[in-house]
Order: structure tokens, then C-alpha cells, then sequence
């Protein structure tokens, strides 16, 4: 397996783009993760290169039920609360470290082929058959193509999420912080406060 994976970051912008060549996820509040299966072991590793795997159990069992025995998958950890929502706060506080989710929205690695160099469509496709029927602990993040990301986004924010993140769907997975990946938040979702206390 390589060892040299490294995030995909996306630049924050006030606009969503509405071309063609973009496709649109809902930005859920958690923590972004990246969980690598190799045979019996499996990591979750965070941005910041932390080792939470011990943290995280439904998402370990979950990588290891797959089939596949080789796999690297990016998402975030989320709790979702009744109503289908990201909670960051019972994610933050540890109370529920045991009803943490994936919300996986990309696959860099699969049966020991490195998937970056694929456009992001084909890895989309990849992440869908790995993960087909739902497997308790990790889901696939949906998305929408094309010129509804705006809609999407205003919808987004009446529904009091955090907003969404907009991606070419022609082109690699880049490490880094890149253009081809577009954060737009909604202003008045509490993740917003949290990064203005950040910087005070």
C-alpha cells in the first residue's frame, strides 16, 4: 500500500460554482478522516496525522467487514442526530465516540491500484461499489452535478447546515489545498463562530 496519501484540501470561496464540469456534496460538521485498510489492520488518520483509530470503533468494524482487504478511503467523521444532521457538538464532546460515522466522498486507493490519478467521477464510481449497501458505519456522500450547485446551496442553508463543497469532476486528486475543490459555508451555521473564535 503507499504510503504517502495526503489530504485534498478544498479553497474557500463566497460563490458556488454553477459550470458544468462541477459536481456539489453538503458539507457535514465533523472531522476529516482518512481510513486505510490493509488486509486485517485499518487506520483512521486525521489531518493533522493523528492516529484516532481507537477512537472510532463502528468505523473500524465497518472497514473490516468490507471484502475488499486493501482500501483508502477520505471522508469525514460525523454523529448524525435524529433528524439526519451532522451534531459537531456530541462529535466534539467524546459522549458519542461510539455512534461515529464515515461520510466518505472519495477513494484514493483500491485493491492495491492507486485511484488518484482517475478523474473524480471514476472515483466516485469506485467509492459506490466498494461501499454498496449501505454498510452500517460508513455511507457514501451524495452530490449533485452541474449548474445546481447555487440551488443547492441556498437549500442548504434553509435547511441549517454548514454549507456545501464544490468539485471538478474531470480532474485528479491533487494533495494540498487546490482551486478544484470549492468550500462555500453558510454564514450563520455555528461552525462560522467557532473559526472567527479561532482567530481572536
Amino acid at each position: 500500500m503507499p504510503n504517502a496519501f495526503e489530504f485534498c484540501l478544498p479553497t474557500t470561496a463566497k460563490a458556488v460554482p454553477d459550470g458544468a464540469d462541477w459536481l456539489h456534496e453538503i458539507k457535514y460538521d465533523g472531522y476529516r478522516l482518512r481510513v486505510e485498510r490493509n488486509g486485517k489492520s485499518v487506520r483512521l488518520l486525521t489531518r493533522n496525522g493523528h492516529n484516532w483509530t481507537d477512537r472510532y470503533p463502528w468505523i473500524v468494524q465497518a472497514a473490516l467487514k468490507n471484502r475488499e482487504q486493501h482500501f483508502v478511503i477520505d471522508g469525514e467523521a460525523v454523529v448524525l442526530g435524529v433528524d439526519g444532521v451532522s451534531d459537531f457538538n456530541a462529535l466534539h464532546s467524546r459522549k458519542h465516540d461510539e455512534e461515529v460515522q464515515l461520510y466518505a466522498f472519495d477513494i484514493l486507493m483500491l485493491g492495491g491500484e492507486d485511484l488518484r490519478p482517475l478523474p473524480l467521477w471514476m472515483r466516485k464510481t469506485n467509492l459506490a461499489r466498494l461501499l454498496r449497501g449501505r454498510p452500517e458505519g460508513m455511507f457514501v456522500a451524495p452530490f449533485e452535478l452541474g449548474e445546481i450547485g447555487p440551488d443547492l446551496f441556498r437549500a442548504a442553508c434553509r435547511m441549517g447546515l454548514e454549507g456545501i463543497v464544490s468539485k471538478r469532476h474531470d480532474r485528479r486528486y491533487i494533495a494540498g489545498r487546490t482551486q478544484e475543490w470549492i468550500k462555500v459555508k453558510n454564514r450563520t451555521h455555528p461552525a462560522m463562530s467557532r473559526v472567527e473564535e479561532s482567530f481572536r
